[in-house]
């Protein structure tokens, strides 16, 4: 059996010096990848349903990983797509990270290395853990991304000053208890710093040229983070178990435009 775009990535594993802990990661290199060019990278990080599973499960868990490296995106912008596997939870609500977030930051620097990937052009994205280390990363790593897609995360709002210099755009479900509150405190320190911040809600239920009106709508804006939450009711189908936490990340990287503002931008 050929699955279509999961098989296009390797395995690989990354053992970090600094840290001790060693990384089960999928890369996707840009099929015509020529060295003498400079791309850019996409750090995907999943959710702790999929906490020590396959090396594979990031990417067959959703899109999170694999939308990136689609043809159709790959042929609007040549990028790389890292994905790692964590073998154990790394952040959780009490907000303490495990040495894998640090791990993680080392296993970009070490990708950029091998590859000729522009330091200037690498983006991160996650759901829920995910997002939150995304979030993190860019607290403690300023210079490691130039921008963010955030899906239904959250962190400390305490913390949150420096994601005022950065480019965020966060999508979560206005039913969703922890993630949207927290969200909203972040924004709330981001605008307090003067950075401005484009709102808008979503119809969860959207068609995909209802989603690229929104999502037109809001880069017709030009701000530098975009706070995009879905109606309270719409995330989740009538009759389904899913949470609405659980159930943003399921149309959130099925939206193009979303992927090709985070790849326009630069540090």
């Amino acid at each position: 059996m050929k699955n279509l775009i999961v098989d296009d990535f390797q395995q690989f594993t990354f053992d970090d010096p600094a840290t001790g802990q060693t990384l089960k990661y999928n890369l996707f290199v840009p099929k015509h990848y020529n060295p003498r060019k400079s791309y850019p990278l996409v750090l995907f990080m999943h959710d702790a349903g999929v906490v020590n599973v396959a090396t594979e499960g990031p990417l067959v868990q959703g899109l999170g990983a694999v939308c990136w490296a689609s043809p159709e995106d790959q042929a609007r912008h040549e990028a790389f797509v890292l994905a790692p596997e964590y073998g154990s939870v790394v952040i959780d609500d009490t907000y303490l990270p495990s040495t894998l977030f640090d791990a993680t930051a080392n296993l970009v620097e070490s990708v950029t290395g091998q590859y000729s990937i522009d330091p200037n052009r690498r983006y991160t994205t996650g759901q829920s853990m995910g997002g939150m280390m995304s979030l993190g990363l860019n607290i403690k790593y300023p210079d490691l991304f130039a921008a963010a897609f955030i899906v239904a995360g959250q962190w400390p709002e305490a913390q949150a000053v420096p994601l005022a210099k950065k480019n965020l755009w966060i999508l979560v479900s206005a039913d969703d208890t922890k993630a949207y509150p927290g969200e909203q405190a972040i924004t709330e320190v981001i605008q307090e710093q003067g950075t401005k911040v484009s709102t808008a809600l979503w119809d969860g239920q959207s068609t995909a040229a209802e989603f690229a009106a929104d999502v037109r709508s809001m880069k017709a804006q030009r701000t530098p983070v975009n706070f995009a939450a879905y109606k309270t009711g719409t995330t989740v189908p009538t009759g389904s178990t899913t949470s609405a936490h659980m159930g943003t990340w399921q149309t959130a990287y099925s939206i193009p435009g979303i992927r090709d503002w985070i790849m326009r931008q630069s540090l």
